[in-house]
């Protein structure tokens, strides 16, 4: 005997179900359990199971029909069954009476959109949707089951359009500007220094998947023990330690450690090396150099200044020769004199790793029991998540600001 299927109630408050697609035809198999149907009402949407095995007898209720809870949309049976032609009748004039009464209930409705409840698949929240923006149904495709219309895809078109009538705005604005501002513009050719890092960072971003994380070292000590060594320093070296020379042997020391932050990502290889050469960023008036300190990690603390900050007036005298420019393998780049507390540096192509140093301040913070004056540091490291994860490229910059926090170890490190 011939099992009925039957539009389900989805809700108490539910008084029409549409059958958005049919997964199954008439005189296709079935087995029990197995997906034959989609159907929705307002913005609940559910598969429908057939009950048995057997094979589709004949479909009462097409797609994009609309019919009351309880109504026979198909019949499964056995290959060969015939269905009772007064019951199906029955469900036919059912499902006919439900229609005309539903037609009546919205009588300002065109017949053109009659028509198109026929044509298109589209569940009922899509279609309130799309006609209270007043878009073309028709002209919506349909990404549901079977090509309907769901109300996810009025939703993109609607932001299509909002987002182009936008572009036209900010266009037409662009061009009436440039119309009373012309002679109030300056335009300035990109070339030289400036296009080398224009090429540089935008190739950066776009071959490279880079990732920041922020950190945050109390160098209290640190500034403490650099007043204490710093004269000491001048006195018999003739070099004035600076906060970014210690953080630049910090650097050095962690990366010896976490041998992964010195590496390049090259022709689909990491390359790792064992030799730090350590880039450390110069602005100038016309744009940025990172002169490069090679062997770094063979300097002791002292030795490592003298480099840094000779390197750092060949920069601004133009007097760098092309090899103190190539070859780092991980850079420093300090903004800490402009105020700057938090950014995200920009790889230095191909390098995994660049340390951005950010403006300390002082903060009140307990130490035990003790509500101190303390002096922080902030800490940015971008990396490429190509050669590491995030867990490993945190544990370096732990390592960075551990060292930064017991900085007495930096002063014996090196040779």
């Amino acid at each position: 005997m011939a099992v009925e299927v039957v539009m389900p109630k989805l809700g108490m408050a539910m008084k029409e179900g549409t059958v958005s697609a049919w997964n199954k035809k008439v005189g296709d198999s079935v087995e029990k359990g197995e997906y034959i149907a989609s159907i929705n009402s307002e913005k609940i949407e559910m598969e429908i199971e057939s009950p048995a095995e057997g094979v589709v007898l004949d479909i009462i209720v097409p797609e994009g029909q609309g019919v009351p809870p309880g109504t026979v949309i198909c019949y499964i049976g056995q290959s060969g069954e015939k269905i009772n032609d007064v019951e199906r009748n029955l469900q036919a004039a059912k499902i006919e009476t439900a229609v005309t009464v539903a037609e009546e209930k919205e009588p300002q409705q065109s017949s053109i959109q009659k028509i198109r409840k026929h044509k298109a698949k589209i569940s009922p929240v899509a279609r309130k949707m799309a006609e209270a923006a007043k878009l073309d149904i028709d002209k919506i495709q349909g990404t549901g089951p079977g090509g309907r219309i769901t109300k996810e895809d009025v939703q993109k078109v609607m932001e299509e359009s909002a987002l182009n009538t936008r572009e036209k705005m900010d266009e037409n604005e662009t061009k009436d500007r440039q119309v009373h501002n012309d002679h109030h513009i300056q335009r300035i050719p990109v070339s030289g220094m400036r296009k080398v890092i224009a090429e540089r960072m935008l190739g950066s971003l776009q071959t490279s998947a880079q990732l920041t994380l922020t950190m945050k070292a109390d160098v209290t000590d640190l500034l403490a023990i650099q007043n204490q060594v710093g004269e000491r320093a001048l006195k018999h070296y003739d070099v004035k330690l600076t906060v970014t020379d210690f953080i630049a042997q910090a650097v050095i020391l962690s990366l010896k450690r976490h041998k992964e932050m010195n590496s390049a990502y090259i022709d689909d290889q990491i390359q790792v090396f064992d030799s730090i050469h350590l880039g450390i960023a110069v602005s100038l008036e016309k744009g940025l150099v990172v002169p490069v300190i090679h062997n770094a990690e063979t300097a002791s603390l002292i030795q490592l200044s003298k480099k840094a900050k000779d390197a750092a007036r060949k920069a601004r005298q133009g007097q760098l020769s092309t090899d103190e420019l190539k070859g780092s393998t991980f850079t420093i780049s300090n903004l800490g004199a402009y105020g700057i507390e938090h950014f995200t540096p920009i790889l230095n192509p191909p390098e995994t790793g660049i340390l951005g140093i950010g403006s300390a301040y002082d903060t009140p913070i307990y130490k035990g029991e003790e509500l101190q004056r303390r002096t922080i540091l902030p800490l940015n490291l971008t990396f490429d998540h190509r050669v590491v994860d995030g867990a490993p490229a945190a544990e370096f910059l732990r390592t960075i600001k551990q060292y930064l926090e017991e900085p007495i170890l930096l002063l014996f490190s090196g040779s």
